[in-house]
């Protein structure tokens, strides 16, 4: 952290910062817990000029999420910029474990932020899936999102690193197999890393990638790294039901952040899109 970001980061928040312990981040942001005059605060750090635009993103996102009240999220305290270095702080959030119920809590909850709809498929603003622009133009219909801002967008850039895929005939034949459901408010990154622990042991998810799109992406994405057991699904699907043949369909959505992965990470990834290309064309 730069005495320019540290001294922007202590005059948007009126304290003093008397230690910065760096938080695992990932490979886009450097995280730091901020202990200060005022308090605990999480702040994230990336450039600017190679992510324009990814914190305002992300903190709509969260103020979106966190307005439902279905779940906690952390509470966003400024952004900005400072020297070339954008800024994010946010609520910080003391770690706990989870006690009896928290996976049947957090279906529930999942549940609840899902029934949140809006008259399109889509969001306001364009945002990010990790360090790539994620787009969220409004469409009528569930299939006709997914081609369009999900899977295009990534195909082309896979066609630009080198990989081809047939995918005329995938995008006719979604047509016939996603379910038309309203839009559902979803998380859009909801793997194992997403999601903390709070004090009280309740559930909290972070680093959102938010749009009104079928609800079957989000648990399409929990099942694709695991990291959440079957307690919460069965919770979840006992508060708002899924639509019948909703596993059958998981590999479908997954061939989204499959492909995200392909285009960030390389070729490990590429025989997961191949199998699931081939499967639907």
């Amino acid at each position: 952290m730069t005495e320019t970001v540290k001294h922007n980061l202590q005059q948007s928040l009126q304290a003093e910062i008397r230690k910065a312990s760096p938080l695992s981040g990932g490979d886009i942001n450097d995280v730091y817990l901020l202990d200060t005059t005022a308090g605990k605060f999480v702040v994230k750090l990336n450039s600017a000029s190679r992510y324009p635009g990814m914190f305002p993103a992300e903190a709509e996102g969260l103020e979106v999420l966190g307005s439902t009240g279905a779940i906690h999220i952390p509470a966003v305290i400024e952004q900005g910029t400072a020297g070339g270095t954008a800024y994010l702080v946010l609520e910080y959030m003391e770690p706990g474990n989870p006690g009896p119920g928290f996976w049947e809590a957090f279906g529930r909850q999942l549940a609840g932020l899902h029934r949140n709809t809006a008259d399109n498929f889509g969001f306001e603003h364009s945002n990010y899936i990790g360090s790539l622009p994620q787009y969220n133009e409004y469409c009528k219909r569930a299939a006709e999102f997914y081609v369009a801002q999900r899977l295009q967008p990534q195909f082309k850039l896979a066609h630009d690193l080198g990989y081809r895929f047939d995918t005329v005939p995938l995008y006719k034949n979604l047509e016939a197999v996603i379910p038309e459901e309203a839009p559902a408010l979803v998380h859009g990154d909801l793997w194992g890393g997403n999601y903390l622990v709070s004090k009280d042991g309740n559930p909290c998810l972070i680093d959102p990638a938010v749009a009104y799109a079928h609800r079957e992406t989000d648990i399409a994405m929990m099942h694709l790294f695991g990291g959440f057991p079957s307690p919460m699904i069965d919770a979840y699907n006992e508060t708002f039901p899924l639509c019948a043949g909703w596993k059958e369909r998981m590999d479908l959505w997954q061939l989204y952040y499959l492909l995200v992965h392909l285009n960030l990470f390389g070729t490990g990834y590429l025989q997961g899109v191949r199998r699931i290309v081939g499967r639907y064309t």
